[in-house]
């Protein structure tokens, strides 16, 4: 599924690994030991959190979008 939510990626000491995170999706984290793994792990998430929101007739978040200015 195509979405336009952003996944962030972070190394966690307590984890020893790297947490994917949707800020749009409080909850929604996905850990792998590489950065690769850690993006797949939350893309599934995420795909299955969006059909979830779908299936209930839940509206989704709006995705954030970065605001970039030209000089």
């Amino acid at each position: 599924m195509k979405n336009k939510y952003a996944l962030q990626i972070f190394w966690s000491e307590d984890d020893e690994g790297f947490i994917a995170v949707c800020q749009e999706f409080p909850g929604l984290s996905a850990f792998g030991e590489t950065r690769e793994e850690a993006l797949r792990e939350a893309q599934i998430a995420l795909d299955l959190m969006i059909t979830t929101y779908q299936n209930n007739n839940i509206p989704l978040p709006q995705p954030k979008t970065a605001l970039l200015e030209t000089v």
